[in-house]
C-alpha cells in the first residue's frame, strides 16, 4: 500500500452537479450525489452510489483490479441490448484509506462509456419542490383518485371553478 503524495496526488471530492453514464443509448447511472476521483495525471472518474446504477446490466467479472494507492477493486462488465463492454466498471469493496469513500461507488471508464454532467434543473426542474401537487401531499392526492371500479377512494374534493354563464352559444 503507498501513500498518496506531491508525486502521486489523490483527491476525492463530491461532484457539483448531477452525473450520468450512457451506454447503447441508455443511461445506466444517474446521479447527484457523485463523487470525481482526481488522480495524479489521469482523467477524473464518477464514482456513483449503487443505488444509482443500474446494477441488472452489470455482471462481476473475474478479473480484479489492484491499484497501489487505492486498494483491490472488483470489475464490471457491462451487457445492454446485444452490446457489452468487459471490465469497464469498477467498484472498491474495501479501500485503502486514502480512497475510503468510494467504498461501495461503481465508477466507469470514461473512454468507453459515455459519463457526462447534466443539468439537474433541465433535467428535474421540480427537484427543489416538497412533494405535493398543487400545495396538496401525493398521498392525498392518490386517495381522491379511481381505485379501478369508478369510484373514488375518498369522498370528491369541492370544485374549484364554477361553470360558465350562458352555457354554448
Amino acid at each position: 500500500m503507498k501513500t498518496p503524495g506531491p508525486d502521486h496526488p489523490l483527491r476525492i471530492e463530491p461532484a457539483h452537479r448531477r452525473w450520468r453514464v450512457l451506454f447503447a443509448d441508455h443511461v445506466i447511472a444517474d446521479s447527484n450525489d457523485a463523487l470525481v476521483l482526481h488522480e495524479a495525471a489521469f482523467p477524473a472518474w464518477v464514482y456513483f452510489p449503487r443505488e444509482d446504477v443500474g446494477m441488472e446490466y452489470l455482471a462481476r467479472t473475474d478479473q480484479p483490479k489492484h491499484c497501489e494507492y487505492k486498494g483491490d477493486a472488483v470489475q464490471y462488465t457491462l451487457m445492454m441490448d446485444g452490446h457489452f463492454e468487459a471490465n469497464v466498471a469498477k467498484s472498491y469493496e474495501h479501500p485503502y484509506p486514502a480512497a475510503q469513500a468510494l467504498a461501495g461507488r461503481v465508477a466507469f471508464d470514461p473512454g468507453r462509456v459515455e459519463v457526462y454532467e447534466v443539468d439537474d434543473a433541465a433535467v428535474n426542474p421540480r427537484h427543489a419542490e416538497p412533494r405535493s401537487v398543487a400545495g396538496r401531499d401525493v398521498d392525498q392526492v392518490v386517495q381522491h383518485t379511481d381505485t379501478g371500479d369508478g369510484h373514488a377512494q375518498r369522498d370528491h374534493w369541492p370544485p374549484n371553478t364554477q361553470n360558465p354563464e350562458g352555457g354554448v352559444r
